[in-house]
């Protein structure tokens, strides 16, 4: 069986900076271990965060938007699995490789919905309902309909899709965040409660929920946790962070800028806490899986905890409302007890729901099935092969009329 694997990423992935550059990496990992030859392809350029994917035996590729050289470059790839690093660059690229590489597996990794993530957030600054139907929907369900799989990364968008938007369930693979569980000797030697100082959050501050909850700490909940525990403080952790954040940085009241951390389990095991009220998002948090890594519990509300425990307790205090925040962050901070309960859950979380051994082989196999069975696949699930026709037609003439104005 041919296996290459030509990725279209969004960027090159950053893992140092963004929990998305640690998933691409830890799919990219999945698919090396399986013995695929990989390309990197983005048109992105390089920041000083990228990874070096080139010390990874990977080649790395800059390929360019509404370009005909695309097509020749997939061609002459004629990868047998093509993975895209979120929906848009399956709208970009994706009737290119249909085209060239007929054969192909198309694969899509939503990160997370960006549909549902974007509805929660106009639905928090406007004040309103939610309403998922919207042109972004429209346009990543077109996504995940065209494609042959589609890797879903919380089980809670899982459910939607079928559920609310009757997506075949073939279509779509559960693929969370996947980790190697820190030893028992690992954990020991953790700082313990009284050896933790402080609170901390992190994120990159480029990505709205970040950025909002950051704002919402500052405004909403920090004073009155700092009133109660005048000794405290709160550093806030993340790279990208703009004027609006850094002007936030002030020793008086224990409100700490800190910008990039350049390594995420030192500052995650130093505090006492995490604190991560999350007013919108979807998909996986990242910083709450390497809190719990780092035995660290959490402060959330629903969306921050959701798709991270399933029916198993969780590994910090979830609320929606400030008050009982605050009162959470102030039980956790001061009650060492109910502390290193949170800290043993989330170690169990860590080894049930995000062991990588829990689901690298059947993942695998899933893919090369699919190689195998790839016409079958697609004639059970004809509507994709419709809209791959549609979209292809629509993009051509977009395209070819781009390429034709950017050379006057």
């Amino acid at each position: 069986m041919n296996a290459t694997l030509l990725i279209i990423g969004h960027n090159f992935p950053e893992p140092s900076t963004t929990a998305a550059g640690t998933r691409m990496l830890q799919l990219i990992t999945l698919f090396q271990e399986a013995n695929y030859a990989i390309t990197f392809a983005s048109t992105a350029r390089h920041s000083k965060h990228s990874y070096a994917l080139d010390s990874m035996g990977i080649e790395e590729v800059t390929i360019a938007l509404n370009d005909i050289s695309f097509d020749e470059f997939v061609f002459l790839q004629n990868p047998s699995v093509v993975l895209f690093d979120r929906y848009i660059t399956e709208e970009q690229f994706g009737w290119r490789v249909a085209k060239q590489c007929p054969n192909a597996l198309r694969i899509l990794d939503t990160e997370d919905l960006h549909f549902l993530r974007k509805a929660r957030e106009a639905a928090v600054k406007k004040g309103q309902e939610i309403s998922l139907y919207s042109e972004t929907a429209k346009r990543e369900l077109a996504c995940i309909l065209r494609s042959d799989l589609t890797l879903i990364i919380s089980e809670y968008e899982k459910t939607l899709l079928i559920g609310t938007f009757k997506v075949p369930e073939t279509l779509l693979y559960y693929l969370p965040f996947l980790v190697e569980p820190k030893s028992e000797e690992y954990k020991k030697a953790l700082p313990s409660f009284e050896g933790r100082q402080g609170f901390m959050t992190i994120g990159n501050l480029m990505h709205a929920p970040n950025l909002d909850a950051v704002k919402y700490l500052k405004r909403n909940i920090w004073p009155q946790i700092r009133k109660q525990l005048p000794d405290t403080t709160l550093s806030v952790y993340g790279h990208y962070a703009p004027q609006q954040i850094t002007e936030m940085h002030n020793p008086k009241e224990g409100f700490l800028i800190k910008g990039w951390a350049s390594k995420v389990d030192v500052v995650m095991r130093e505090a006492r806490v995490c604190l991560a009220p999350l007013r919108f998002g979807a998909g996986l948090k990242g910083k709450l899986l390497d809190a719990m890594q780092e035995g660290t519990p959490s402060v959330t509300t629903t969306i921050g905890a959701e798709g991270m425990h399933g029916d198993l307790p969780f590994s910090g205090l979830v609320s929606d409302n400030d008050d009982t925040l605050i009162a959470n962050a102030i039980q956790l901070y001061t009650e060492k007890d109910g502390w290193m309960e949170l800290q043993e859950n989330g170690f169990a979380l860590v080894s049930q729901r995000f062991h990588k051994a829990h689901f690298s082989e059947a993942f695998i196999k899933t893919i090369g099935f699919l190689q195998n069975n790839t016409t079958t696949h697609r004639q059970e699930h004809f509507i994709g092969q419709v809209l791959t026709h549609q979209t292809t037609q629509a993009s051509k003439y977009m395209s070819k009329w781009i390429q034709a104005k950017n050379k006057r």
